[in-house]
């Protein structure tokens, strides 16, 4: 990691970032263990976190390190056979973890480059290998048994595509510096700061939930006209989330979405992208996706289609949407002006859309529902999950109610609900 050219504050905004990612992030209990999975360009970071966690009572902690440059290595020289199987010693590992309760947390800092012309059945067939194989770990994240949670840490290989006028070192700064603003470092306590938090995203869903939608119907300027079906029986989520154990958690650092999982059998109408989607290192841009009872009929892109179509062809499931999510204009991620070219920030810049799979959590009675029981019922199912980002500041979203009544949701990119 290389440090920033600012130094007065940072290591502080940096110790801070720390205590809030392990006593908000991933809410680490007394004895609990934690594995956190990164790439060795965080290597600071790392090492404050785990001296955080040990100091908070962590029993153990697992890094995870991973390399960048070596992994484009693999991909370019491995063949495309190789990636459908997964390491027997990878599965053992996290699926253990998972198993003893671990607390798991991710930094990303992704060249959004990195990966650029691989061949993407590689990573679609190495997806899949990874789900079967690794099946406590996926059911810990999915069914709540789990703490998780995913953060960023500016790298200049990330930092450089996202101001590539800067030179490295300030290029990394202005990133740390976005970073720290998008999760509240620089207010006075930002642990206090994301618990208040927590009361603007419940009165939404808490809104969003008592008006029992049946469906959702998205418009905008650049050609989205889509309808989303709801489930009977969904929910609306946001802010954070709680394990089945009763701990709560914030899955993302920074976080602006109030969600659900619509019924994947009940979808019809076509979405335009409203920004670039960095999947695996490669970029899709321009994109659109057409659905006709649920599944995807057609798509284009002007960038990555091929990237694209490796993400729908993952299996039955990548053919239907898993998530719905409404994040209004007035994100401070998308009032930064800034293209993060990394799910985790432009996700929160805009309304989206994921193909793939559900959540258990959107649905009632879901964490005691089996995964058929959860598809019978209208949640998806898929080895995959990718957000892409709809949302302009144009965007109209229109809610019916079961009994047919319009409710305006969204208009003009925000908030009509009161």
């Amino acid at each position: 990691m290389e440090a920033p050219q600012r130094t007065t504050s940072f290591e502080d905004d940096l110790a801070k970032y720390t205590h809030l990612i392990i006593h908000s992030g991933v809410n680490l209990q007394p004895g609990q263990e934690l594995f956190i999975g990164s790439d060795i360009a965080n290597a600071q970071l790392v090492r404050l976190l785990v001296a955080e966690a040990y100091a908070t009572g962590a029993s153990d902690v697992t890094v995870r390190w991973t390399d960048e440059q070596v992994s484009r290595m693999t991909y370019d020289n491995r063949p495309l056979e190789s990636f459908k199987e997964f390491p027997e010693w990878r599965a053992l590992q996290q699926n253990s973890v998972a198993k003893r309760g671990a607390a798991l947390l991710f930094i990303d800092s992704e060249d959004p480059m990195g990966m650029a012309g691989v061949d993407p059945r590689k990573f679609m067939e190495f997806s899949k290998a990874a789900n079967a194989a690794c099946t406590d770990w996926r059911r810990g994240m999915d069914f709540g048994l789990n703490v998780w949670c995913i953060v960023g840490a500016s790298a200049p290989r990330w930092a450089t595509r996202v101001f590539p006028e800067l030179p490295t070192g300030e290029a990394v700064s202005r990133l740390w510096g976005l970073i720290f603003k998008t999760v509240f470092v620089d207010t006075p306590d930002p642990d206090a700061t994301w618990a208040a938090r927590r009361d603007a995203f419940k009165h939404h869903m808490d809104h969003l939930n008592d008006l029992h939608l049946d469906r959702l119907h998205y418009v905008n300027g650049i050609g989205t006209d889509i309808t989303v079906g709801l489930n009977e029986k969904g929910l609306w989520e946001g802010g954070g989330a709680t394990t089945q154990g009763g701990t709560f958690f914030f899955p993302n650092m920074p976080t602006e979405e109030v969600f659900t999982s619509p019924d994947f059998r009940r979808v019809d109408g076509t979405v335009h992208s409203s920004m670039p989607l960095n999947h695996d290192g490669s970029l899709i841009d321009d994109f659109s996706i057409t659905f006709e009872g649920g599944r995807v009929t057609s798509f284009s892109a002007k960038e990555g289609r091929d990237v694209l179509e490796q993400i729908i062809a993952t299996d039955e499931g990548s053919h239907h949407l898993g998530e719905c999510a409404l994040v209004p204009k007035e994100s401070p991620i998308h009032q930064s002006g800034t293209l993060f070219l990394s799910t985790l920030y432009d996700e929160n810049a805009a309304c989206h859309f994921a193909l793939g799979m559900g959540f258990p959590d959107c649905y009632a009675g879901g964490f005691d529902m089996s995964k058929d029981e959860l598809e019978e019922a209208g949640v998806n199912q898929s080895a995959t999950h990718v957000d892409f980002m709809l949302g302009t500041d144009d965007l109209t979203v229109i809610g019916y109610t079961t009994g047919g009544i319009a409710v305006p949701i969204f208009e003009n990119g925000t908030w009509a609900l009161t």
